[in-house]
C-alpha cells in the first residue's frame, strides 16, 4: 500500500466510523422515550429529581452506577425496598444505621413529606428504566456482601450462616421442592437477598432468616402472635404473602402496623413457588 492508499484507507476508515457513530447515536436517541418510559415522568418524579441534586445526593450515591462510591447505587432502590421502607428511612435515618455499627451514617436531610414522596416517586421511576443490567456491579446495600446475599452459586458455603437440615442443599433435581426455593428465594423480584440474610446476627432491611424455623415456633407458641399460621411451613406462607399478619419488632422493619416487606409476592410468585420457597426456609433450623 502507497502513500496514496493510506491516505483515502484513514479517511474512508474515519468517515465509515463516523456514520456508524452517528447511526448508533440516532437509534439510542429514538429508543430513549421507550427505554426510559419517558411517558411516567410525572411533576412528581420531576420535584424528585430537583431535590436528588439539590441534597447532592450524588456525592455519596450513584444512580446507573455513576456518582460517588461512598454509598449503596440506588438504581433498583425502589423495587428492593418498597415506598413505606424508603418513607421512613428518609424521615430518620439514624433508625436504620448508625456510625458505631456501620462504619457510616447517613445525614438527616430533614425533607418535607413532599420532598420524600418526589423523591420515592423519582427513585421509583428510575428503578423501571430498562438499563440493561448497567451497572453489572453495582455498590449494593450494607451486608449483603457479608451475609451470603449475595452468593448465586448453589451450595455455596457462607461463613457462620444458619446451617439447614442435612442433605437439603445437595445437588438438586428440578423436582427438589428444597432446591427450587433457593433458586426462588434468590432470583425472585425483588429478590429476597436484597433484605434478608442467612447469617445469625446480620440483620439488614429485614431479620436475618438463620434460626428461623427454631424461632417461628416459638412465636406461634407466643400470645402476642397475630397471624393464623398453625404450623412452621404456614407461618412463612404468610410472612411471604401478608407480611402485615404479624410484624417483627422493630423500628426499621415496620411502621403504623404495616410491614415494610414488599407485599406483591402473592401476586408475582405462583402458589408453587411460594410453597417452594416454604420448604427452603424450613430448613434453616
Amino acid at each position: 500500500m502507497n502513500k496514496r492508499q493510506a491516505r483515502y484507507f484513514a479517511i474512508g476508515s474515519t468517515l465509515l466510523a463516523t456514520l456508524v457513530f452517528l447511526g448508533l447515536t440516532v437509534d439510542s436517541h429514538r429508543q430513549f422515550p421507550k427505554l426510559t418510559n419517558a411517558q411516567n415522568i410525572t411533576p412528581a418524579v420531576t420535584l424528585g429529581k430537583n431535590v436528588w441534586h439539590k441534597n447532592n445526593c450524588i456525592n455519596c450515591h450513584t444512580l446507573f452506577g455513576e456518582g460517588a462510591y461512598y454509598a449503596p447505587d440506588l438504581t433498583k432502590i425502589a423495587q428492593q425496598r418498597g415506598a413505606p421502607y424508603l418513607r421512613a428511612f428518609l424521615k430518620d435515618p439514624s433508625k436504620f444505621y448508625d456510625e458505631q455499627r456501620h462504619r457510616r451514617l447517613m445525614p438527616q436531610q430533614n425533607l418535607s413529606d413532599a420532598d420524600i414522596d418526589g423523591l420515592i416517586a423519582f427513585l421509583d421511576w428510575v428503578s423501571k428504566v430498562d438499563n440493561h443490567g448497567w451497572p453489572p456491579r453495582p455498590i449494593m446495600v450494607t451486608g449483603l456482601g457479608a451475609t451470603g446475599g449475595n452468593a448465586t452459586l448453589p451450595g455455596a458455603a457462607v461463613a457462620g450462616a444458619s446451617t439447614p437440615a442435612a442433605g437439603s442443599t445437595a445437588a438438586a433435581s428440578d423436582k427438589d421442592p428444597v432446591a427450587l426455593g433457593e433458586r426462588v428465594f434468590r432470583t425472585a423480584a425483588p429478590a429476597c437477598t436484597a433484605c434478608h440474610s442467612l447469617t445469625a446476627g446480620a440483620d439488614m432491611a429485614g431479620p436475618s432468616l438463620a434460626g428461623i424455623a427454631t424461632r417461628t415456633q416459638q412465636t406461634l407458641a407466643s400470645p402476642g402472635y397475630k397471624g393464623s399460621a398453625k404450623d412452621l411451613e404456614a407461618y412463612i406462607r404468610e410472612s411471604i404473602t401478608q407480611p402485615s399478619a404479624h410484624l417483627i419488632a422493630g423500628a426499621m422493619y415496620s411502621a403504623n402496623g404495616v410491614s415494610f416487606m414488599p407485599n406483591t409476592y402473592e401476586k408475582d410468585l405462583t402458589p408453587e413457588q411460594i410453597a417452594h420457597l416454604a420448604a427452603y426456609l424450613a430448613t434453616y433450623k
